[in-house]
């Protein structure tokens, strides 16, 4: 018989605060232990799963009000739908709850966390003018703590995959990238640091000051060593990440490119976030943000860019064609007035679109389940067309658009084959709610009540099992005081 989960009962051990009323164990068959991971052979994050197990039992989670039952072995999805039982079966009761896959971030700052609600009255350049300084005082030891709190919170609100793009490397410290790792492999979601870059300071006609910039050599060079030392294709990814036009040197993004090709590796950057960045590209190359992009081999299929607002219609047709993907912000254009992005134009020529929280400092949630709510209602108010968007196409956005913006065909989908990056919200509340999908677009922000990376626990009855989100702010708030005006 299948060793069942008893909602009634306590928490799993190691899994942190209990944060519901509804929790979650494992009632074991008599010599049986269980894992700290669902149908996974790799370590857990609790005790059991630090001890190695050989072969999990293939673990199957019923009750789900959609999209029905699921069963996960070896850390990735093997059956959906009607799943029969079988000897040595573990299963989780989920009755009425809904799982979808997880969530995937596609662009943020998270380093952000240090200057939460600054500058809430400047558009692009002014804010950045204004918080560039503050940011050059930040050490790599507050960037770790602001990434554990932003990868714990992405992680319980439903995020499996965040992409983090971090620029600011004062003085050429790249220890901020292994401070960076070290916190997502606290938090145990997949991540994609972007070893960002700037070049071009102020005294050479770029943006951001002096202080803040890099010698393009030491930049290639250490590019290649985080790359070296951090990247492992399971957890942690490493990409090539010019921060944006206005910040660097084409000299920069040229030579970003080859090394990045010669890597294998991804490439980000900022492109066409605002009017001012267009009227600055055309003032001083003649060219068009994307035009000069394209130019130098950075719209191709192997680079993302964020925020993608300002493209014509034949740019939206060449980002198509290429399949360069868009990291869309819909709170952070918002919060700085940037503009509405051509999202349901996009996705109808083909090109890949995903989600971004970007940095907290332009959208202080901080989390990606409002960004598929913020999509459809912009998408919907700039076409003046409740038709334009629906609740499936955002829920899209964050899942499978995600991960084709990061090159990713193992993520994103609840899909035979797959890795089990998956997310069980609870449903009690939003029984009532017609669509099940439309239940989590429209209805009320929530916590996840599990989330699973390749078959592993990171949430777990609401709370995260590698860490205690409330130490992780108290730590966070000790840090950032020291930045507030007197």
């Amino acid at each position: 018989m299948p060793a069942r989960v008893d909602p009634a009962s306590g928490p799993f051990p190691g899994s942190g605060r209990r944060t519901r009323d509804r929790a979650f164990t494992c009632r074991t068959p008599a010599g049986m232990r269980l894992p700290d991971t669902v149908g996974s052979s790799g370590a857990g994050h609790g005790a059991a799963g630090r001890e190695g197990w050989a072969r999990m039992a293939r673990t199957v989670l019923r009750g789900l009000r959609y999209p029905g039952e699921v069963a996960v072995e070896d850390g990735r999805i093997v059956a959906v739908g009607s799943v029969p039982a079988e000897p040595g079966d573990v299963e989780i009761r989920c009755d009425g709850d809904i799982l979808t896959a997880g969530l995937v971030n596609t662009h943020h700052h998270f380093y952000q966390w240090m200057t939460r609600g600054w500058a809430f009255d400047c558009s692009l350049f002014g804010w950045l003018s204004t918080l560039y300084p503050v940011w050059a005082r930040l050490t790599p030891e507050d960037v770790q703590a602001a990434a554990a709190v932003a990868l714990g919170e992405l992680a319980l609100s439903g995020c499996t995959t965040a992409a983090d793009h971090h620029y600011l490397v004062p003085g050429g410290d790249d220890s901020v990238f292994d401070a960076i790792a070290a916190a997502a492999r606290t938090i145990g979601i997949r991540t994609h640091i972007a070893r960002g870059s700037m070049d071009l300071g102020q005294s050479r006609g770029g943006l951001p000051p002096d202080s803040v910039v890099e010698d393009l050599d030491d930049i290639l060079a250490s590019t290649s060593a985080v790359h070296a030392r951090l990247h492992d294709g399971e957890k942690i990814f490493v990409t090539a990440a010019p921060c944006s036009p206005f910040s660097v040197t084409t000299e920069l993004m040229t030579a970003t490119a080859e090394l990045a090709r010669g890597l294998g590796i991804r490439m980000h950057t900022h492109l066409a976030e605002t009017l001012d960045e267009e009227r600055d590209s055309l003032a001083r190359f003649g060219r068009r943000p994307l035009q000069l992009l394209d130019d130098i081999g950075w719209i191709a299929p192997d680079v993302w860019v964020a925020h993608g607002i300002h493209f014509d219609d034949a740019e939206v047709i060449r980002l198509a064609e290429t399949g360069t993907g868009i990291a869309h912000c819909p709170s952070s254009n918002c919060r700085l007035g940037s503009g509405i992005a051509r999202v349901k134009d996009l996705v109808t020529a083909g090109a890949p679109v995903g989600l971004g929280v970007d940095g907290v400092a332009s959208n202080e949630i901080g989390t990606l389940m409002p960004e598929m709510r913020q999509a459809l209602f912009l998408a919907r108010q700039r076409d003046m067309d409740p038709t334009a968007f629906l609740p499936v196409d955002a829920l899209s956005l964050a899942t499978t658009g995600g991960a084709r913006c990061l090159g990713r065909d193992d993520i994103g989908a609840v899909q035979v084959g797959l890795r089990a990056d998956l997310v069980v919200w609870p449903g009690e509340d939003v029984a009532d709610v017609l669509d099940p999908v439309a239940a989590l677009v429209l209805g009320p922000e929530r916590t996840a009540r599990h989330v699973f990376v390749g078959g592993e626990y990171v949430v777990r009855d609401g709370a995260l099992v590698g860490a205690d989100i409330r130490t992780l702010h108290a730590e966070l708030a000790r840090r950032v005081r020291r930045l507030w005006p007197d």
